[in-house]
């Protein structure tokens, strides 16, 4: 799979190719899952797929008819670490407020949203819709969240996040709460009062609406394929770098989007995963598909 490179206005954004870690067994089922800000692909893959889940297993050999595509994040100018170029899929500025400056996110989330869903369309040609699985952690949750949110395909077996944030959370829960958005001065704008078509918009459509066109991501209605993906979401309690409250927004708006979400917290676990949350991950997965391990 070669590298892809995306343009915006005069910027060229490069993915480095991912790395594909081959089934164990015959090809079946494909999972996408995405690295932290600061990290890469071969830093993040070896360690998630040998965390033991069980006597038997690891995270890996419990789906041994999966292909695991891990891709890099592109290199990009964080702003909050005096423009230090890190992998990050996108900017965003201090998670203690994660609502300021908030335009920081926009370039990035609509370039790692088009390449996420390159992937999975290509792994939907490989093996099916309902065989591939969209994950991943800290700020790879957050962009998963996102390029699911924006996915106009087909609905998706499951995806999966850990110890993330959702991006423009605080706007659509707002519009799909009340299908209005607060201006900042105390006043609530209908977002859609002035268009016919638009004004008869379910609020999670709505919601979903204001994050396709924040991000310049074209379409003409959302797809809400997203409603019919169930969502596994795990966080550390004792998380540093993304509080657990982030993530329990996340879950609130989510949810008022219209999807259907597992969460779970985890007593002691700080900003990563753990074998408890992992062998959870597994069972929730194994509950919700139908895949024969053979």
């Amino acid at each position: 799979m070669a590298s892809q490179t995306s343009q915006e206005g005069n910027t060229f954004t490069t993915y480095p190719d991912p790395l594909i870690i081959p089934p164990l067994q015959v090809h079946k089922q494909t999972f996408i899952i995405l690295h932290g800000r600061g990290s890469d692909a071969s830093t993040f893959a070896p360690p998630l797929l040998n965390t033991q889940v069980s006597k038997m297993h690891t995270f890996q050999s419990s789906f041994p008819n999966a292909r695991f595509v891990f891709p890099t994040a592109s290199k990009r100018r964080a702003q909050i670490f005096n423009r230090s170029v890190i992998n990050q899929w996108f900017d965003h500025w201090s998670l203690q407020t994660p609502d300021e400056r908030t335009e920081l996110q926009i370039e990035g989330l609509r370039e790692t949203s088009r390449y996420i869903h390159t992937l999975l369309r290509g792994a939907i040609e490989d093996v099916g819709a309902e065989n591939v699985v969209l994950g991943g952690l800290s700020q790879g949750c957050a962009a998963s969240l996102i390029a699911l949110l924006t996915w106009n395909g087909e609905p998706i077996a499951a995806a999966f996040g850990m110890c993330g944030w959702l991006p423009f959370r605080m706007q659509m829960e707002e519009i799909a709460g009340s299908g209005s958005l607060d201006d900042g001065d105390g006043a609530e704008n209908d977002l859609f009062e002035s268009d016919g078509e638009a004004g008869v918009q379910d609020l999670p459509t709505q919601g979903t609406t204001f994050l396709l066109e924040e991000l310049e991501l074209p379409a003409k209605a959302p797809s809400l394929s997203f409603q019919q993906t169930p969502l596994f979401l795990g966080h550390g309690v004792e998380d540093e770098k993304v509080a657990v409250g982030l993530g329990q927004e996340a879950v609130s708006c989510l949810k008022h989007l219209g999807a259907s979400v597992e969460w779970r917290k985890y007593e002691g676990l700080g900003h990563w995963y753990s074998g408890a949350m992992l062998c959870d991950l597994v069972d929730t997965l194994t509950r919700w598909t139908t895949w024969e391990q053979n």
